[in-house]
């Protein structure tokens, strides 16, 4: 259940929402509104000009539950498509590549099944990988050259995530510097000084806070592994749902919002762009 208003005055519903929703932005009320998290009287609407009336009971936050298991994932939601690169919205739970031969559904078997017809099988390099449970932007592309050609601009490539983080840092805005270093057989990222840590960078900021929790918008100039969940964690405010670096617990609180690159072929700078689904902003609580 998200949290419930009651409305004293006949008005639209979405200047309802600025004005009860003190200190988010316009934006943020949209994004909610047009992502099916809002409900009156129980009944999700994604109509700003819906009219209230006294006594409606608006709810921001809601997820509809049917109480049954969530079907596997048979289609990907293709976001971009070009003779050499593919971009795709990862849903939460599934991975980006097989781990191992037994493993048959993840986000590249998924795209080429979807992407085939028939004998004619399309070939697909990733480009980069997100976490299991990480939703978001996920690149493909369609040659070992066009990967290789997309990873040589990698560095001048901007990702921004949004992240659900327990607590709320210090400083509404900052830079995580602390370099990082990959434990295989722990599979664990350790933060801070070592003979074999790489450097990392990732910047943060506060755009939302409730009790308990707070919504960041992070950047990472550098893309380690683990990078954003090992680096809040050192900050003391672990992504939730993380049971790696934080507390086991529903989904993890980390969606890839966008991804700017220099085509390859083109040359051109491309933005893509996908916002976090209804269920990863009622985490916030």
């Amino acid at each position: 259940m998200g949290q419930q208003y009651k409305v004293s005055q006949r008005a639209k519903l979405l200047p309802f929402l600025f004005e009860t929703l003190e200190g988010w932005s316009k934006k943020t009320v949209k994004q909610r509104l047009q992502g099916a998290s809002v409900a009156v009287n129980g009944v999700v609407t994604t109509k700003h000009d819906f009219m209230l009336n006294v006594n409606d009971i608006v709810e921001v936050g809601v997820v509809q539950r049917t109480g049954k298991a969530t079907p596997p994932v048979r289609k990907v939601e293709i976001v971009f498509q070009d003779k050499d690169l593919i971009a795709i919205n990862k849903p939460a739970g599934l991975l980006s590549v097989g781990t191992t031969k037994e493993t048959k559904e993840h986000a590249l078997a998924l795209l080429r099944s979807q992407l085939s017809r028939g004998k004619e099988r399309v070939q697909l390099w990733p480009v980069h990988r997100l976490d299991r449970e990480t939703s978001g932007i996920l690149l493909f592309a369609t040659s070992k050259e066009v990967r290789e050609a997309v990873m040589d601009q990698w560095s001048k490539s901007e990702k921004t995530y949004l992240a659900i983080v327990e607590g709320s840092p210090k400083e509404e805005k900052g830079t995580i510097t602390q370099p990082l270093r990959l434990d295989e057989k722990e599979y664990r990222v350790h933060v801070g000084e070592h003979p074999q840590a790489k450097p990392a960078i990732t910047h943060y900021e506060v755009k939302e806070k409730s009790e308990k929790r707070s919504l960041l918008e992070v950047q990472i100039e550098t893309g380690r592994q683990h990078q954003i969940r090992a680096h809040m964690a050192w900050l003391g405010n672990p992504v939730i749902g993380d049971e790696r670096y934080g507390t086991k617990g529903g989904r993890m609180g980390l969606h890839a919002l966008r991804l700017q690159i220099i085509h390859p072929v083109k040359k051109q700078s491309m933005t893509f762009e996908v916002d976090a689904p209804r269920e990863f902003f009622t985490l916030l609580g």
